[in-house]
């Protein structure tokens, strides 16, 4: 079943490359929705997919690359939107 999630990350998640690289796990996932940086400093990413395939997204944002640090992942999830594709917003 298809669920979406809305993911808000903190710590030291920009300017590392993580919108790129949540782009290519997404991907590999075949997960759609997008993602982007906020002026506070986090990261917030709305994710949709198969519910196995969406918890390993999920997972991997938790850790993120390797010259990430990752403090904090905040999860909540929505009503899907039917996205096509992963965007960087």
């Amino acid at each position: 079943m298809k669920k979406c999630a809305q993911l808000t990350i903190r710590g030291k998640v920009q300017n590392i490359g993580f919108r790129y690289n949540a782009q290519i796990v997404a991907n590999e996932y075949n997960i759609s929705g997008y993602v982007k940086n906020m002026r506070d400093g986090s990261v917030f990413v709305e994710a949709e997919g198969e519910e196995s395939d969406l918890e390993k997204f999920i997972s991997w944002c938790r850790k993120g690359p390797a010259w990430s640090d990752v403090e904090k992942v905040d999860v909540l999830y929505v009503p899907l939107n039917d996205y096509s594709g992963f965007k960087i917003r």
